[in-house]
C-alpha cells in the first residue's frame, strides 16, 4: 500500500511508504526550515506516524546547541557534565525516591542503604543506557534504527520490562501497551500483530518519514513523540524514546533531552493529551524546552 501526498507546490510525492521487506528509497527532503507536516492531513499523519501536531505551535529552535567542527564534541561534553542530574531526573520521573546525592553515591560504586533494590537497579540501568548512548554518539555508531533502540531499551528497562530489547509481540509475551493516564483513565495500546509485525511496520513508516526531515531537532521531536505514543515496548518507552531522540540531537551538536522532575506535572498533562487525542504538540514543546 502506498501513501503519498504532493509537496507544498504539488510537484511530486512528499512521502512514499516503502513496501514490506524493501529498503527505504528515501523521499524529497523538507527544505522549508519549519516542522514538516503541512502537506499531510491529520488522517495521513496518524496513519504514518501515529500522532498529530500543530506545526505552527512548535518551536524547535529553542533547543540548545553549537555549530562548527567541534559541535558534537561540545554537545557530548555538556551531556557528560550534567549526566548525574539527567539520570536522577529520569529516575524521579519514574517514581524513584533516590535523592541527587544518593544517585551520586550509587554511581560512585557505593551502595545506598535503606533503598529498595528495584530503585537501585533502575538508577544503574539508566546509567548504563546513557553511557552506552554516549559511546554510540562518540564513535559515530548511533543510528535511528530499531537495532539501536532495542539495544538501549535492553539496558534501560532490563529490570522492568517483560521482555527488554524486543518490541511487544516479538517474543513469547503478547498484549501490553496500555497506558494509565494521570487522570485515572486507561488508553489501550497499539496492536502489535503477529511477531510484532504491526509495530515493526509502524517503526519503518516513522523512520522512512524522518529520512526526509532535514533538521535533526525536528527529527528528534517527531521520533520521541511517535515512539512514545506507539508504545513499542512493554515498559520503558518514554525513557527509550528520549534516549534515541537525544542521540539524534547530540549527533548533530545539539543538547540532549532531559525533563526535570520539577516539570513532572507538565509532562503528565502533555502525555495525557498525547495518549487520549494523539495530539503531540504540547509534549513536543516540552521536550524541546528541556533540551537546552
Amino acid at each position: 500500500m502506498n501513501a503519498q501526498t504532493d509537496g507544498p507546490g504539488g510537484s511530486g510525492p512528499a512521502y512514499v511508504r516503502r513496501p514490506a521487506g524493501r529498503a527505504s528509497t528515501g523521499r524529497p527532503a523538507n527544505q522549508r526550515g519549519t516542522l514538516p507536516g503541512d502537506e499531510l492531513t491529520r488522517a495521513e499523519k496518524l496513519d504514518l506516524l501515529g500522532i498529530d501536531w500543530d506545526r505552527s505551535g512548535i518551536d524547535a529552535s529553542v533547543i540548545g546547541g553549537s555549530e562548527g567542527e567541534l559541535a558534537v564534541e561540545r554537545s557530548l561534553a555538556r551531556f557528560r557534565a550534567n549526566l548525574t542530574v539527567i539520570i536522577w531526573d529520569a529516575a524521579r520521573l519514574e517514581g524513584n525516591t533516590f535523592t541527587l546525592p544518593e544517585v551520586q553515591t550509587l554511581l560512585s560504586g557505593v551502595t545506598v542503604e535503606g533503598k529498595r533494590i528495584e530503585e537501585q537497579q533502575q538508577v544503574l540501568a539508566l546509567s548504563e543506557a546513557y553511557n552506552e548512548l554516549d559511546r554510540l554518539v562518540r564513535s559515530g555508531e548511533f543510528k535511528l534504527t530499531k537495532d539501536v533502540s532495542d539495544k538501549l531499551h535492553g539496558l534501560v528497562a532490563r529490570h522492568e520490562a517483560i521482555e527488554s530489547g524486543r518490541f511487544r509481540g516479538e517474543g513469547s509475551a503478547n498484549g501490553g501497551g496500555s497506558v494509565r493516564l494521570s487522570t485515572g483513565g486507561v488508553v489501550d495500546g497499539r496492536a502489535h500483530g503477529d511477531g510484532g509485525s504491526l509495530l515493526v511496520e509502524a517503526f519503518n513508516d516513522l523512520t522512512d518519514y524522518l529520512d526526509g526531515v532535514d533538521d535533526p531537532r525536528q527529527r528528534a521531536l517527531l521520533y520521541a513523540a511517535s515512539a512514545t505514543r506507539h508504545q513499542f515496548y512493554f515498559d520503558g518507552n518514554k525513557r527509550t524514546a528520549k534516549l534515541m531522540a537525544s542521540g539524534v540531537l547530540m549527533s548533530s551538536g545539539f543538547d540532549a533531552i532531559s525533563v526535570p522532575y520539577s516539570r513532572l506535572y507538565e509532562q503528565n498533562v502533555s502525555l495525557d493529551r498525547l495518549f487520549s487525542t494523539d495530539d503531540a504538540t504540547s509534549y513536543m514543546n516540552l521536550l524541546a524546552d528541556c533540551a537546552r
